[in-house]
């Protein structure tokens, strides 16, 4: 087999499956279309078992647990400001919460010893050949590579490419989210976030874990599917400002800063389905198979379905076929159980009706309620048995600065 792997997305599952194929003896190159390494980012959390083993594995769990954010209350507040309901940190932080770019950042950086990484640069077109994949980039190189694993989220390039356009796996669920920095004179909030509710709509805003000083905005709304440039940020940002014009609360503090913001996300709440992970010599890993926006655990599946393809991949040797067929039956139902928690996050975050924000507050202020839901989600994202994949490494527990003469990842 042609050993060499690209993998498109630089974020989460790519590096963490750049890792698993450096360690197994595959030289992988991942291909991200951001110019640098992304900083930043909101909270991601691992929980259960099926998390926490895999990186132990990677031996990434202690340096992980030194960088965890201690978990994000939350709170729900009325117009003026009285609290309806409080969440403990647990309830969004899982065992292990960090921030996202911390997280990428310990994954590119524990993948630098056997990965090249080609910044500012995308894929354009593939062709399968009889000995692997022709990968056009968009700089106007040209590379083979034995195969070519999309990693690149739920709008994934790889997946449009090879299997054909959004519109056939993406499901839009009903909401939309936004998030951005908050200048220091914004708004404060000691631990956690704190959120104001009207039916369909949510702002809220949280305190940098990390750094009290900082603090972000994050919006939710109920909408249909819309039409709007995904490029055009000052399109975005009018249209959220359209949309909770007029609410009371913080909410006219916050969207003052929102056209000042360089860092907005502006996303549908969405769930990718794609009935068959595979195509050739083309494989899709983390929410470019089976992704939901916010509350899928697509963190936490992502690293998981790294290990078991990078392991299914080194243990069926040439046969790439067999291996995306192992590694697609040992993890679709435990993905997919991962996955449904999505579809709930935006009734759950800002619900259709008064009537609903009220079910919502006094269930969950009751703690046995609150209880099984922690354990039902601790329970699903732990109902994957996974293999011990012997490495050609040895044992898994590598840091940093082991192999002295990790390359330099290149810049385009």
């Amino acid at each position: 087999m042609n050993k060499n792997v690209l993998i498109s997305g630089a974020s989460i599952a790519g590096p963490a499956l750049a890792y698993w194929l450096g360690r197994h003896g595959f030289r992988p190159t991942v291909v991200e279309l951001a110019p640098a390494f992304r900083e930043g980012g909101q909270a991601v959390d691992f929980r259960g078992e099926t998390h926490l083993t895999v990186l132990e594995r990677m031996g990434l769990l202690p340096e992980l647990r030194r960088l965890q954010t201690g978990g994000s209350p939350m709170r729900f507040v009325d117009e003026d400001g009285r609290t309806l309901l409080r969440l403990p940190a647990e309830f969004a932080g899982g065992e292990v919460e960090v921030l996202r770019g911390d997280l990428s950042r310990v994954l590119y950086e524990h993948s630098l010893a056997h990965t090249e990484y080609l910044f500012g640069d995308s894929i354009e077109c593939l062709t399968e050949t009889s000995s692997g994949v022709r990968v056009e980039f968009r700089s106007g190189v040209s590379r083979e590579f034995g195969l070519v694993i999309g990693a690149d989220g739920l709008h994934s390039t790889v997946r449009r490419l090879a299997f054909g356009p959004e519109e056939d796996y993406v499901t839009h669920l009903g909401y939309y989210a936004a998030t951005w920095q908050l200048p220091g004179d914004g708004p404060g909030v000691d631990k956690g976030s704190v959120g104001y509710n009207v039916p369909g709509r949510l702002a809220s805003f949280g305190a940098d874990p990390r750094d009290p000083a900082r603090a972000g905005a994050f919006f939710v709304f109920a909408a249909p599917e819309l039409s709007y440039d995904r490029h055009d940020l000052a399109q975005q940002k009018q249209l959220i400002d359209d949309v909770f014009s007029g609410l009371g609360w913080e909410v006219p503090r916050l969207l003052a800063t929102l056209h000042e913001a360089p860092d907005l996300y502006f996303d549908s709440i969405s769930r990718a389905d794609v009935d068959s992970w595979s195509k050739g010599r083309v494989c899709l890993v983390g929410d470019a198979a089976c992704g939901a926006t916010i509350g899928g655990m697509g963190t936490g599946t992502a690293v998981v379905a790294a290990y078991v393809l990078a392991g299914e991949l080194a243990r069926a040797r040439d046969d790439h076929r067999t291996a995306f067929t192992r590694y697609e039956d040992r993890l679709r139902k435990f993905a997919t159980r991962c996955q449904t928690g999505g579809d709930r996050t935006g009734k759950f975050l800002a619900p259709g009706t008064a009537t609903g924000i009220r079910i919502r507050n006094t269930l969950l202020s009751r703690p046995l309620f609150l209880n099984g839901m922690l354990k039902l989600g601790e329970k699903i994202s732990s109902t994957v048995v996974l293999p011990d994949y012997p490495t050609a490494l040895g044992s898994s527990q590598r840091s940093r600065g082991d192999n002295p003469s990790s390359p330099v990842p290149r810049m385009m």
